[in-house]
């Protein structure tokens, strides 16, 4: 890890996995990276069994030491005057990936992503999507395809109950960063 690498980290609605993305997010901090977080407009509001939105806005801003970008309007600055060196986005919904590869930008989201892409720095997306390998797989096969675009290695958490769920191994997001930085997939993807 290079001191002064700013990054952007993302979350998106997975709202089952954000105590493991915070823990990734952790690691990222106190490896010395300089982070801003993002959320999307779902992960900002709602408030599920898994955490309340105002107590994980409060973690997430105290853990980086400012302000979540939640709006499309405060995210569009992320490429040409706020640039990052590198956005993980974890989780990554099967819905914000759908939007990712076609092209849509109505989230705050979806708008760090193309902002992000448009200078072709590298994104990392951890997928968290319950239909990842049914209605998305097109979307994960489009990201696969992109420039600069790494995935942290994913695998099915429930191949019985949920056979079409990915779930990226958000744990391995530190090393991943490093990966990506250097211009490098982590492998194998599939676990």
């Amino acid at each position: 890890m290079i001191k002064g690498l700013k990054l952007g980290y993302c979350l998106t609605g997975s709202h089952c996995t954000f105590s493991r993305s915070l823990s990734a997010l952790r690691r990222l901090v106190d490896a010395g990276y300089d982070v801003q977080p993002i959320m999307s407009e779902n992960a900002y509001n709602t408030s599920t069994r898994f955490f309340d939105a105002d107590a994980l806005r409060r973690e997430v801003e105290e853990l980086c030491g400012r302000a979540v970008i939640h709006t499309v309007r405060d995210a569009e600055p992320l490429g040409p005057r706020m640039a990052l060196d590198l956005l993980v986005v974890a989780p990554c919904t099967g819905n914000t990936l759908a939007k990712m590869a076609n092209g849509i930008t109505d989230t705050a989201a979806t708008m760090a992503i193309k902002a992000h892409l448009r200078s072709d720095r590298p994104l990392l997306i951890a997928l968290a999507s319950n239909d990842a390998m049914s209605a998305n797989l097109s979307s994960l096969g489009s990201a696969l395809m992109r420039r600069s675009v790494y995935l942290v290695p994913m695998r099915q958490d429930d191949p019985t109950g949920k056979p079409h769920s990915l779930v990226a191994e958000l744990e391995l997001i530190p090393e991943c960063v490093e990966l990506a930085l250097a211009g490098r997939q982590m492998r194998p993807i599939f676990l």
